[in-house]
Order: C-alpha cells, then structure tokens, then sequence
C-alpha cells in the first residue's frame, strides 16, 4: 500500500511528476482534503478553468452510472493534450468500490483522477481498493497537531508580515485546528484586523475571533475545568451555532488535563508544592486562566485525571467515526468531565 503520511505530503506534491494516476485524498478533517486535493491538481500542470480538460464528478453520479468512471478516464481529449478528472464526496458505496477496482486492473494513460473522501477505515472497501492497487496512492488528512497549528499560524501570518507575541500563539493554539480551510480564514482575517500593524497582540486575537470562538471554545474549556454545568451548555450552543469544530473543545479540555496531569505527577511523586509546579510548567497556561487552573489543579488526582483523560480520548475517536452525531457525542463527554469537576471542587470546598 503506497501511503502518503502528514509529514511527507510536502515533498510528494512537489514532485516533478507524480508516479501515481490516482490518487485518494480522505480524512476527517474536510477542509484539508480540499485544500490536498487542490494541490495535487494544480502541480498536474492542466487549465483547472478547460471544462474540456478538466471533468467534475460528484459520487452520486457514479453511483447512477458505475461504468461512467472508467469511461471518463480512459477518454481522449477533444483537443488533445492531458485530462483531469476531480471526483468529490467518494465513499464506500459499492459501485465507487467497483469503480476503483476497474481502475486498478485497467491502462489509464495520461489522465489523472483525484478522488475526495471523509473519514475511511482501513477495513473499508475504498481503502482496500486503493490499497492493492499499484497505480493508486492514499493521502490521509487528520485534523491538524500542535506542530501543523503553528507552521499554519506562521505560514499566513508571517505572509501578512506580521509576527505574533507568545500569548496570541498560545490563543491560537488553543482555537484552531479542527479544520484547516477554517483555520486559513480565521488567520487571514486576524491578518487582516491587524494590517498595518507590526504585532498580533492576544487582544487582537481575541476582538477578531472572539466572538465566534475565543468566547466559545476558551469558556467551554474554562467552564469544564470550573465544574459549571450552565456556563458550559452555553458555550456549547454558540459553538453549534457558529458552526466551530465541537472537536475544539474537546481537544482544548484534553490539552488542559494532560498538564494537569504531569503536574499532579510531580505533586504527587515528587511532593513539589503546587506553587512550585506553577511557576516550572504553568507558563504554558493562559494568565487569564490561571485562577480556574490552580483550583482544579488542586482538586483533581493523578488517578482521576487519567481515567478521564482516556475517555475524552475515545470520545475522540467516536466522535470521528461517527461525523453525524459529532456534536451530541462531543457534548455528553465534556458535560461529563464537568460534572466530575464539580463534584470535586464541591468535596474540596
């Protein structure tokens, strides 16, 4: 199986040539498989504007005509010269499966197929399709690390020329990553609230995201870590209805209890104080979310901590394999890790 992992997907887009006839471009993260895809077919070097060179195939087409896949790319341009052919929304669905399997077996020239897709498993039929084939390659796109956070932070915002003070990346940090076409905007308008300006301040941050997410993703976090029911429901609606990536918040309270939890450790371990750990490691901590950390920080466990943290972590990946009741999954975890916090912080009181 040809795989292209996250770290070698730069190189392999810059390739003069590229080996592969078709390529699967899938995960769950939907904005960085567009914007995948999109790269992939521009370095083919084909007009992406010749309707005569370039065909844009929805999956529900194929699935009306399984043979109209196959047809397509063994097709010879009106005017000559290479073909391209974009397929959007592909799945498991069986004649897409079909489809690529026909693929595999056939000479498909010069034209080129780059095929979108959300999530897939390894066991699912499109992946094992791909999988065996020798002129097919699958880039996976997951939501993006701490590490692609802040080359995309420095990536845009050093386009803008502009740089950004320790507290602004810490707040980016925190809100981007669930998608990464979102995080473009958000950056790019950040950048553009900031032109003419040297520095992007965490003030910045906060009065040109604020509203859509520092004011939801930040206060759901601090609302799970306070232990208030209330506080968090709200925060969650706003994110539901700004349409932010519940996963987020999901991702900021599990950032937030991993270091609780190598603090708790050292506490716990060590018998380091807790003002001791705060003034080694609690620099990584908002300063407006310091007060919240502390009181937490001193009410839960190491134990407790990690069961937790394991929780949060399959709720990750139920929340990925099951995109459409996302939202409601994400919900009940947080509410439940909050509902733990309060009990703590009502035991220790």
């Amino acid at each position: 199986m040809v795989e292209i992992k996250a770290h070698e997907f730069a190189s392999f887009a810059r390739r003069a040539a590229n080996p592969y006839p078709v390529a699967l471009v899938f995960g769950p993260d939907r904005g960085l498989v567009s914007e995948r895809a999109a790269q992939l077919a521009a370095r083919t070097g084909i007009d992406l504007k010749d309707d005569f060179a370039v065909v844009r195939l929805e999956a529900s087409e194929i699935s009306a005509d399984p043979a109209r896949l196959l047809d397509e790319m063994q097709a010879i341009s009106l005017f000559g010269g290479d073909r391209l052919v974009w397929l959007k929304n592909a799945g498991n669905d069986r004649s897409i499966v079909d489809a690529f399997n026909a693929l595999a077996q056939s000479d498909l020239g010069t034209t080129k197929l780059i095929a979108e897709a959300g999530d897939l498993k390894k066991t699912g039929g499109l992946r094992k399709a791909v999988a065996a084939a020798r002129n097919m390659v699958a880039i996976p796109c997951y939501s993006d690390d701490a590490a692609a956070v802040q080359a995309l932070i420095d990536e845009e915002l050093g386009a803008a020329g502009l740089s950004v003070s320790g507290e602004a990346r810490q707040r980016l940090t925190t809100l981007l990553g669930g998608d990464r076409l979102a995080s473009r905007k958000e950056l790019q308008k950040l950048a553009l609230y900031c032109h003419g300006t040297e520095m992007v301040s965490d003030d910045d941050v906060f009065a040109a995201m604020g509203d859509v997410a520092a004011l939801s993703v930040d206060d759901a976090v601090d609302a799970v870590l306070a232990g208030e029911i209330g506080r968090l429901d709200m925060a969650l609606d706003r994110i539901e209805k700004s349409k932010i990536a519940v996963f987020l918040a999901l991702r900021g309270t599990i950032q937030q209890l991993t270091l609780m939890d190598l603090m708790r450790g050292e506490m716990e371990t060590e018998g380091r104080p807790l003002s001791a750990v705060m003034s080694s490691r609690g620099r990584a901590v908002h300063f407006k979310r310091k007060p919240i950390f502390e009181r937490a920080l001193r009410n839960w466990t190491s134990h407790s901590l990690r069961s937790e943290l394991v929780r949060l972590n399959r709720a990750v990946y139920e929340t990925r394999s099951k995109p459409a009741i996302e939202f409601s999954l994400a919900r009940n975890a947080l509410m439940r890790t909050c509902l733990i916090s309060r009990k703590l912080n009502s035991r220790r009181n």
